[in-house]
């Protein structure tokens, strides 16, 4: 090993097979465009190669492969949501995170640990056996768990019922898992560039020409590309870029912070969540806590890190695993969540023609990757919205149908 790296070293020329598109020059036309690289624009691009055999396509990145929501989330996968609509869609995508490493070839890390959400009132134990069995009704495995189930799950949780809010039960959620965030995208990229499409990082779309109602155009920092479709795909800055095609969205962006520890020995496989404190936490394969829990309480585009929120979430898990009041902070971060009215995503037609949403993810983005390039490829390559993201139309509110997904959260918004 150690003589082959040494010989890769000192080549003259590189030896590696480049993953992604080199850098060129942007082509006068697309069939497709995307706006957005990460796993939901590239999961698209990979679909409708593989798939669809469309191939023209353009995936334009402002910045670097994966560096918006996608390389900003927890890697958080489940699908223990509330809605009929939502615990089916979310299931698929469970389904399909499972085989994505074969599929790839490219290992995406996937780990099968279970999500444990805690409840600390008689309302919160209402709403968890609603939802396990909604979720036994779809084919989701969901149970409500009891105060020695909970100690068998996770020994280190604080289980005292001297505590601010003591823990009564719990939603176990056995399908819960998590993955390498940006290697989902890094897969999803070099599938989709292996088959000819085209990756373009550092290529900001500035406008979006509409003619007599239909998309013609985009206009980039590197110059004006026409199009027969575009599709955007871009979490948090949904609104600002469908603002450029004359389309207001029922969206509003904030913040959401999360942080990680020091590494420690491996003590917690399961995820564990609560919505009481607004904070979740699960350990790393290399040992660290992730820690995370609601958006800001303000709108705004911005992925800045802030101390009260640092406070806020140390203080929260601190009650829940009291001996991390003694764990460094290693670092912390944010992602912008682009949330809808009804906590549920905006997928499908919109009122430019050739114009096609994937928005409105909220803090569920990642865990629908999957599912969410698939079906979005189906609709680009045939213009009819599968039935799974049917539900999930921007039409519903304006026929008032909303899919309310505000009880599923992880960690209360």
């Amino acid at each position: 090993m150690p003589f082959g790296l040494l010989k890769y070293g000192l080549k003259k020329r590189y030896p590696g097979k480049h993953q992604f598109t080199p850098a060129t020059e942007l082509k006068k036309h697309y069939d497709v465009v995307i706006i957005g690289a990460g796993g939901h624009g590239t999961g698209i691009a990979y679909y409708l190669a593989k798939y669809h055999g469309i191939t023209n396509v353009a995936i334009l990145e402002k910045s670097y492969l994966g560096s918006g929501n996608t390389a900003r989330n927890t890697a958080v996968i489940r699908s223990n949501y509330l809605t009929e609509e939502g615990v089916t869609f979310y299931r698929e995508s469970v389904k399909m995170f499972q085989s994505l490493s074969n599929e790839f070839d490219y290992n995406i890390m996937m780990e099968n640990r279970g999500q444990l959400t805690l409840a600390h009132s008689d309302a919160a134990i209402r709403s968890f056996r609603w939802r396990a069995e909604v979720n036994q009704h779809l084919g989701v495995r969901s149970e409500l768990v009891d105060r020695q189930t909970i100690r068998e799950l996770v020994p280190s949780l604080q289980m005292s019922e001297d505590v601010r809010y003591p823990i009564l039960a719990g939603l176990w959620h056995a399908d819960g898992a998590t993955a390498r965030h940006d290697a989902v995208a890094w897969g999803y990229a070099r599938g989709a560039c292996s088959r000819g499409v085209e990756l373009h990082q550092l290529t900001e779309v500035e406008d979006i020409e509409v003619t007599e109602g239909r998309v013609t155009a985009v206009r980039t920092n590197r110059g004006r590309v026409s199009c027969g479709i575009v599709v955007q795909a871009v979490a948090g800055a949904s609104s600002i870029v469908a603002r450029m095609a004359g389309i207001k969205l029922p969206i509003h962006s904030y913040p959401l912070q999360a942080m990680v520890t020091q590494p420690y020995k491996p003590l917690l496989n399961p995820h564990v969540s609560s919505p009481q404190v607004h904070a979740y936490i699960h350990q790393t394969s290399r040992g660290e806590f992730v820690i995370g829990g609601g958006s800001d309480p303000y709108p705004l585009y911005n992925t800045r890190a802030t101390l009260d929120q640092r406070e806020s979430l140390a203080s929260a898990v601190q009650e829940l695993f009291p001996f991390l009041s003694q764990a460094r902070l290693m670092r912390q971060w944010a992602g912008t969540t682009d949330m809808t009215p009804d906590y549920s995503p905006i997928m499908g037609l919109s009122p430019v023609q050739n114009y096609y949403l994937d928005a409105g993810w909220g803090t569920w983005g990642f865990k629908a990757t999957p599912i969410c390039g698939k079906t979005m490829a189906e609709l680009v390559a045939t213009g009819s919205p599968p039935d799974i993201i049917k539900p999930f139309e921007l039409e519903r509110f304006y026929r008032f149908e909303q899919i309310n997904e505000a009880g599923a959260t992880a960690a209360s918004h």
